[in-house]
């Protein structure tokens, strides 16, 4: 096991609280003296069935506390995502059947393993201990928080003033977290910095219940690939980590320069050294942006496919974008008979998948981001006389081939 600087070095990559620090210096001496590894815990809401980068910088924390011999418990709320995390929301979230949440938590498992040390880690579902309370539990629990407190969340209190409706069991779900830390008996738990209320009510129950309380770790929110917002599928800014490995390569060199080493730190497993060497000669210049970018694509992509996959992805990025070359599969596209002699292109365009609607195609050709056999296009009214092999393509990365 390291020494506790080593530790402590490690810990403190990328976090934005540990609270209380001078706590977990203490539990890490006493870890090391009596080498009893921590308990670590990160609990998750199998809610939606695909993780995006994004999710994976809570993952990564983890994986570092696993390489520092600690033990990992990864907590699959199976009972509190049919609740629902009430974090951030205006409104009342939509409760899950337990059929949707145990098919998202099979697929969460799968993915989450691209990071973690499935041998290390310990897989619970919340279930086993929430289903088993009766109703006293429930108001015994209820009975160790105050309302004046829990309607401290920004979430709740904009609700309350706004006059938004807050159901009773939202106000459960802070409850029902925070005594997961109890029935695990927690050393740390990690989240996001959304997550802070949550991972505190941790630290009070264990209090109420006489057990040590629980360090909380709070790690910050990504940017996506436009560098402003946070990571979203629903804003199109994600590299979600079951793309194909030419995509996520593709969507990571399309990142802006300045985001290069928060990418590195957060979400990559490259040592200390390294991140200090690359932001050093990315501040003196003697790394070129475009060489450090290429690299971070091919961390990416070995993470969560290989090394040969990545190194694929780069020689054919390298042939589109650096060379003006095609990719080697271009997916093919048969016109239909009813389409006529000459296809108007934004029609064609959505026909191929390459544009959600006609509308949307115009405003892409009108961007320059469509071409023809490798001719930009700037009319939208273009009607296309079509013909065997001709290459389309919309944007950086997506192209169809036309066969006949």
């Amino acid at each position: 096991m390291a020494d506790l600087n080593q530790q402590m070095e490690i810990i403190k990559r990328g976090t934005v609280e540990i609270i209380p620090e001078a706590e977990l210096v203490d539990k890490l001496k006493s870890s090391i003296k009596n080498a009893r590894p921590l308990k670590i815990k990160l609990g998750l809401d199998p809610t939606a069935p695909d993780i995006h980068l994004g999710h994976t910088v809570v993952l990564q924390k983890l994986r570092q506390f696993q390489d520092l011999g600690h033990q990992v418990v990864l907590l699959l709320g199976d009972f509190t995502a049919q609740v629902g995390d009430p974090t951030g929301k205006s409104e009342t979230r939509k409760q899950l059947t337990a059929e949707q949440v145990l098919e998202n938590a099979r697929t969460y498992e799968r993915q989450i393993f691209k990071i973690l040390d499935a041998e290390k880690t310990s897989v619970e579902f919340n279930s086993r201990w929430l289903s088993a309370l009766n109703f006293a539990q429930v108001i015994e629990l209820a009975a160790k928080y105050t309302l004046a407190r829990m309607m401290e969340r920004d979430d709740f209190d904009k609700r309350y003033k706004e006059g938004l409706p807050i159901s009773i069991h939202e106000l459960l779900y802070p409850l029902m977290q925070g005594y997961d830390s109890v029935a695990l008996q927690c050393d740390i738990e990690i989240g996001g910095t959304d997550q802070k209320f949550n991972l505190l009510m941790g630290r009070t129950l264990q209090k109420e219940y006489g057990q040590a309380p629980q360090i909380a770790i709070t790690m910050p929110i990504l940017e996506g690939l436009d560098g402003v917002q946070k990571m979203s599928k629903s804003l199109g800014n994600y590299i979600g980590i079951d793309e194909p490995a030419r995509e996520m390569y593709g969507k990571t060199m399309s990142l802006p320069d300045d985001m290069m080493v928060r990418y590195f730190e957060l979400v990559t497993a490259v040592s200390l050294a390294d991140l200090r060497a690359i932001e050093t000669g990315l501040n003196n210049g003697t790394l070129h942006p475009r060489d450090v970018k290429m690299r971070l694509a091919r961390e990416i992509v070995t993470q969560y496919h290989n090394s040969e996959e990545a190194q694929a992805a780069e020689d054919e990025f390298i042939r589109m974008f650096q060379q003006k070359d095609l990719p080697d599969e271009i997916p093919a596209f048969k016109p239909t008979p009813d389409m006529g002699d000459a296809v108007w292109l934004p029609r064609l365009m959505v026909a191929a998948g390459s544009a959600a609607s006609t509308s949307a195609a115009r405003r892409l050709i009108q961007q320059g981001a469509v071409k023809v056999d490798g001719v930009k296009m700037a009319d939208f009214n273009a009607h296309l006389n079509l013909t065997d092999g001709m290459v389309i393509q919309v944007g950086k990365r997506k192209f169809f081939q036309i066969s006949i």
